[in-house]
């Protein structure tokens, strides 16, 4: 059995100012978006999005991301109690984001940002949804730094690389690393799957179809080795309040897919070759 590294989630400490490596996970990730969004750019020249533009949806992203996280976690986790404690809404510093919220104000600030430059929805998410995913893997290893959000117990001599974390255990417990398994699959191995998929045209909505499919899929095996927050516990058919809100997002990529692919069958063009 490993034992977690027990890092210092401060990164920089220069006298009163604190840099946390959760807030670098987040620099890195918006650096990347830039970085990748300006090679997906010249690669697919006939989409039409410049630097500047680029870095313009990232800003709306940002409000996105940071907004719809915050309320999604108030609606989706903890509305009971930030109900009878509004004030807490505010104490940000103490954590609780929620990707499935974030998503959503992503979604909403691409819509707003397609609706102002005469882009399309589809348009606008088909070009950012290869770029997310390593943002999301840099979010997760943000996680294992912290040692939060640890995996269920599991037998050390099954599964070798199982670990103890002593922030969650006082004693030497083996957990499965669920962040590990996140950043493999949402960050490594979804970027991937996105960046080779979106390098030919493809029908309008199919790229955020595969996204939905590939987010759900990984996020949805993930949570079985993935311990459950213990205010919620299991939910309904012994499932994960993570697991549940990723079943839309699967049942809404396989609709797209399929939507996509009629489109493109009526325009008469058979289907991209990877």
């Amino acid at each position: 059995m490993l034992k977690h590294p027990q890092f210092d989630p401060v990164a920089i400490a220069l006298g009163p100012i604190s840099v946390h490596w959760y807030g670098l996970m987040y620099v890195a990730a918006f650096v990347l978006f830039v970085v990748l969004g300006r090679a997906h750019a010249k690669r697919r020249p006939e989409l039409g999005y410049t630097p500047a533009s680029i870095e313009d949806i990232m800003f709306y992203g940002i409000i996105g991301v940071v907004l719809g996280g915050r309320i999604g976690y108030i609606l989706f986790y903890k509305f009971g109690h930030f109900l009878s404690n509004p004030i807490e809404i505010f104490y940000v510093w103490q954590g609780g984001m929620s990707f499935h919220g974030g998503f959503l104000g992503v979604l909403v600030a691409m819509w707003l940002w397609g609706r102002k430059h005469n882009r399309s929805f589809f348009e606008v998410t088909d070009f950012i949804a290869p770029l997310v995913p390593t943002g999301l893997g840099a979010g997760r290893i943000g996680n294992f730094i912290n040692g939060e959000l640890p995996g269920r117990v599991t037998d050390a001599t099954a599964w070798p690389w199982a670990m103890w974390f002593p922030q969650v255990d006082a004693s030497p417990l083996a957990r499965h690393p669920s962040q590990i398994y996140n950043f493999l699959g949402e960050g490594v191995f979804l970027f991937a799957l996105l960046w080779w998929f979106s390098k030919k045209p493809r029908a309008v909505g199919a790229v955020s179809a595969v996204f939905l499919l590939g987010y759900g899929g990984f996020r949805f095996f993930a949570e079985f080795a993935r311990e459950p927050d213990a205010f919620l516990g299991f939910q309904a058919l012994g499932m994960t309040r993570g697991q549940w809100l990723c079943v839309p997002m699967v049942l809404a990529g396989l609709y797209f897919l399929w939507r996509s692919s009629r489109q493109r069958l009526k325009l008469g063009s058979p289907p991209s070759r990877g």
